[in-house]
């Protein structure tokens, strides 16, 4: 195998922050940015990448969740490499490990000066204050999806959190409003919407984020305990600490810990997302046949699933991961068709498509 050449047109994905791959790229013609959260003010940074330069080598290397989008700016060329095919390049150029430990190096010591800021900050902000208040900032500007992020994340970290209730019902109004209007548009976000107070009246709720340890990226899930359920209360912390274990990519212990919480039904919106989490374990374990089979009783037993998309999603990419492209790129086509366009799923299903097209695993 050597590294592939693809072109990416503007205002295309590379890859999305979540996803996970053993993919890095090295820019070889056009312009690519990199886009994240900045630790310390919690605003969106966009770097640009320089021809010639790599991206995406943390992440791969490390075999964890991608921290950055890559956006494509302008029509761009751009050479792909595996971890062994990029390890054996380096292997042979001392020049490029040199470069690396150079921008890794520029990296921490940022990373490191952002930290000390925070910390000597007259205003000391705690890991939770502050995860609710980029959720709050993302809301007020009308920016639906990654307030979703958020929230969803609060709730995985602190269930039982000072803000858990009102973040409850905030999880349900950016649903309601990103469900409505998309992201960008709407009324400004601030007060419960009706539905959101419908909701947060019934105590107990539940939201998880999808922690996307795969390369599918999928979107966050929300899940709702029954109103003045304990026994409710009790299965959104099972679920809770099932996605913690997935976060650590304990794939096993996640799934017998969702198969635990599907043995003590019933209670049918855990029910079907504890199936759709096994599901994804078993794709995260390469156990790819028995995946496939989760996910189409899945669609077969909830055929208006929330998800469905990223099920059928989750099916291509194993069909593909089998080596069975006809069958993944058949698949890919149809969750386009289902639309629309501006879906996350979409676009990374399209992303997904042109890799499998061009020849390219995803």
């Amino acid at each position: 195998m050597s590294p592939k050449a693809v072109q990416y047109r503007a205002s295309s994905i590379i890859y999305f922050k979540g996803d996970q791959s053993d993919r890095i790229f090295l820019l070889n013609s056009g312009k690519v940015s990199l886009s994240y959260v900045d630790i310390e003010t919690g605003q969106e940074v966009r770097d640009l990448i320089k021809m010639g330069e790599f991206f995406g080598v943390k992440s791969a290397l490390g075999r964890y969740l991608r921290e950055e989008t890559a956006i494509v700016l302008q029509d761009s060329a751009v050479m792909v490499f595996s971890v062994p095919e990029f390890e054996q390049l380096a292997a042979k150029n001392t020049r490029i490990i040199t470069k690396m430990l150079a921008v890794f190096s520029n990296q921490l010591r940022r990373i490191h000066r952002q930290v000390q800021n925070l910390m000597v900050s007259d205003q000391q902000v705690n890991p939770e204050s502050g995860l609710y208040k980029i959720g709050e900032y993302y809301l007020k500007n009308k920016r639906y999806g990654q307030a979703l992020y958020a929230f969803k994340r609060y709730l995985v970290y602190y269930p039982t959190g000072v803000y858990a209730s009102d973040v409850t019902s905030k999880i349900v109004q950016a649903e309601e409003y990103v469900s409505k209007y998309g992201s960008g548009g709407g009324p400004a976000a601030g007060g419960p919407s009706p539905a959101a107070a419908a909701a947060s009246a019934g105590a107990a709720a539940a939201a998880v984020a999808r922690p996307s340890a795969a390369a599918s990226g999928s979107t966050a899930t929300a899940v709702a305990a029954p109103p003045g359920s304990g026994a409710g209360s009790d299965t959104a912390q099972q679920f809770y600490n099932a996605v913690s274990l997935v976060s650590q990519e304990k794939y096993t212990e996640a799934f017998k810990a969702f198969k635990k919480i599907l043995d003590s039904g019933p209670d049918p919106e855990y029910t079907a997302k504890s199936e759709f989490e096994m599901a994804k374990c078993l794709f995260y374990l390469k156990q790819y046949d028995n995946s496939i089979r989760g996910f189409t009783v899945i669609v077969q037993k909830f055929p208006k699933h929330p998800e469905l998309k990223d099920a059928l999603f989750f099916v291509g990419r194993s069909y593909e991961e089998k080596g069975e492209k006809t069958k993944a790129a058949a698949l890919y086509k149809k969750i386009i068709g289902m639309g629309p366009e501006d879906d996350p799923v979409v676009r990374k299903v399209k992303k997904a498509l042109r890799a499998v097209e061009g020849g390219e695993k995803a």
